[in-house]
């Protein structure tokens, strides 16, 4: 076929995508953007039109499911509202001077409907968000249980990290620490493994860390920099409950075949500094209850030197342990706010829990004064909570809490793959909520 006279002049158009794997959410709010760059030699970009052309999967999302918004720079910004969970190939076309077109694929994953999705954010990139640490501006620091990675989110608005950093290579780790629990003092995070065994009962020393990263700056300029680590808490916390008779069991709890997240295993989820001191922190356990029997109370236990054992390489020194009545839950975060008060995201120990009961409990973070309850929190919906961002005042009423699960186990698709599996990072992510204290 002859090609017109007029289109001889003309180049072929370009298109590119900021992201060519993008995860959303049926009714979600504030879902991530991608941006098209179209461009054609010697024609401005506002002359240039950009359809979306074809869906591998239109009950997921079509062409009229796809919003195109023009930036500042001329670019396009495209959302996508879903109409159902599953995947989705969205063949981009741009046409521009003499009918010259080129076209570019978004692949799309969209997860289901949760519970207040008004309130919701998803944090993509990862999905196991085990720990959490507010870092102002909108802006918290994340850690996941699969991987050596510190993420920065804006946590006030769906996405991809502003920012990471892996530290496999400082902590000397192969393999991941398991971080679940984090506690910050002034400029220094603390951030603690598991501590116990992995799933399949075996013991690995990556767990078995604690290490220090220090922060300066704040919101988006925020900069993290490692500090120190220590290998040896485990056997510190196993050798100070052998001195008491073994009242936890937790040389039992931390032999070989023993899985941690059942009633008389071992695993630590929760890290705070006690009230008014840069040297005392409260280590909160999944498991085991105290006693392991169902309707067991939920254990803590303070180390008193912290601040030493990391800067100094000391040996755990360790207070009275603390046995608070949560329900027969266990102890999955704990945070305070500078006025001292303290909520405790309590859950279950067992592995498989997404649907099994969640609360938050308040607490003055004094031994021996019972935290009182708050509310119970909903579980319909994938991924068991797993972090307290940041306390509010608590004597406000009205005041909202946010949290995030770890939605690692979670089949966010419905295709039947755990999320933490998933081939993109983009399609894994754990969800950001907030809620209101009652």
């Amino acid at each position: 076929m002859a090609v017109p006279a007029q289109a001889a002049g003309y180049a072929d158009p370009v298109i590119s995508l900021s992201a060519t794997h993008l995860s959303g959410a049926v009714g979600a709010y504030g879902d991530p953007a991608v941006t098209v760059d179209v461009e054609q030699a010697g024609v401005p970009a506002g002359f240039l039109r950009l359809r979306v052309v074809s869906s591998s999967n239109p009950a997921v999302a079509g062409a009229g499911d796809v919003r195109q918004e023009r930036t500042r720079s001329g670019d396009r910004a495209l959302t996508v509202r879903p109409r159902t969970q599953g995947f989705t190939d969205l063949t981009l076309e741009v046409t521009g001077r003499g009918g010259r077109t080129a076209r570019a694929t978004l692949s799309y994953a969209a997860s289901a409907r949760v519970g207040g999705a008004a309130a919701t954010r998803y944090l993509t990139g990862s999905s196991d968000a085990s720990a959490a640490v507010d870092v102002g501006r909108d802006h918290v620091l994340v850690a996941g249980d699969e991987s050596n990675v510190l993420r920065l989110y804006d946590r006030s608005r769906s996405g991809g990290p502003v920012k990471t950093w892996d530290l496999g290579a400082a902590l000397g780790r192969k393999k991941e620490a398991g971080i679940e629990a984090a506690a910050r003092v002034g400029d220094t995070v603390y951030w603690a493994g598991s501590l116990g065994n992995n799933k399949d009962g075996k013991g690995e020393a990556e767990r078995n860390t604690v290490f220090t990263t220090r922060i300066t700056g704040s919101g988006a300029a925020t900069e993290v920099v490692f500090g120190r680590a220590c290998k040896g808490l485990r056997e510190d916390l196993t050798a100070g409950d052998a001195a008491h008779g073994n009242r936890y069991g937790f040389a039992a709890g931390t032999a070989a075949g023993q899985t941690p997240k059942q009633i008389d295993g071992f695993d630590v989820e929760a890290m705070e500094f006690a009230p008014g001191s840069a040297s005392t922190a409260y280590l909160g356990f999944r498991a085991p209850l105290a006693p392991a029997v169902p309707g067991g109370r939920a254990l803590v236990v303070p180390v008193v030197n912290v601040d030493r054992v990391l800067a100094q390489g000391a040996r755990a020194e360790f207070g009275e342990p603390i046995e608070m009545d949560l329900g027969g839950l266990a102890v999955r975060d704990i945070r305070k706010n500078a006025a001292g008060q303290y909520l405790i995201l309590a859950g279950p120990f067992a592995a498989a829990d997404d649907s099994d009961p969640y609360a938050l409990y308040q607490w003055d973070g004094i031994p021996g004064h019972a935290p009182k309850k708050r509310m119970d929190l909903p579980t319909a919906d994938p991924g068991g909570w797993e972090a307290v961002v940041d306390v509010p005042d608590l004597r406000r009423p009205g005041a909202r809490v946010q949290l995030i699960t770890d939605s690692g186990a979670a089949d966010l698709y419905g295709d039947g793959q755990e999320a933490k599996d998933l081939a993109r990072p983009e399609w894994r992510k754990s969800r950001a909520a907030w809620f209101t204290l009652r």
